[in-house]
This record gives C-alpha cells, sequence and structure tokens, in this order.
C-alpha cells in the first residue's frame, strides 16, 4: 500500500508494467473515479477491476513521469505527473483508516 500520497504514481506505474490488477485496483477507493480519456470515465470498483484487465491485457508499459510536489491538507492530497508525451495527470489521494493512501479520484490527461 502506498505509506505516502506520492508513493501512488510509482505504484501505479510499476503495478502496470508488472500486469498486476490485483495491486492496481488497490490503488483505488472503492467508489473511486477514473477519466480515462474525454468523455470515458470508469467509476466502482468492479468497473476500475473491468478496465485494468483489459488495459494490461493490451501490453502496455508505462515509464514513471516527473512528479509534481504533492498538495496535502489533513487527510486529503492533490497529486500529480507531467508524462514523457507532455500530458499531465490529477489525482485526489485520501488517507485511508489504516493509514495508508489511495486514489478517489483520477484525471489521466487535463490537457486532453
Amino acid at each position: 500500500m502506498a505509506a505516502e500520497p506520492a508513493d501512488l504514481e510509482r505504484l501505479f506505474v510499476q503495478r502496470v508494467n508488472d500486469r498486476d490488477v490485483d495491486g492496481l485496483v488497490a490503488l483505488f477507493e472503492d467508489d473511486a473515479a477514473i477519466a480515462v480519456s474525454p468523455g470515458q470515465t470508469v467509476a466502482g470498483g468492479a468497473a476500475i477491476r473491468r478496465f485494468f484487465e483489459e488495459y494490461v491485457a493490451s501490453g502496455v508499459t508505462l515509464t514513471l513521469g516527473d512528479q509534481q510536489p504533492v498538495l496535502r491538507t489533513g487527510d486529503i492530497a492533490l497529486t500529480s505527473t507531467r508524462l514523457a508525451d507532455g500530458g499531465v495527470t490529477a489525482e485526489v489521494a485520501r488517507r485511508q483508516p489504516d493509514g495508508s493512501w489511495r486514489w478517489a479520484l483520477d484525471q489521466w490527461n487535463v490537457l486532453a
């Protein structure tokens, strides 16, 4: 699990490249929403699992982008990464009762 909000992006890239669907799903809250492209949002644990099953099966591999400083207040954090292709992600993470962090919202490219 992510001990800090900044851990989430690194774990995401690692788990995509490892084809670890369970690990990817674990990075998101059960009722999370992911905007994977303009007009396409995946929401809720079951839909997120189905999406990542297809996503990793596609053979995609990722490289870690330039993570921006985390903006954090209490149990909420904003994470963001500048990707190699020029895209920029934005995510809202929330501290869980066990102290770990999971994403509640994930916008894969705010510039799209």
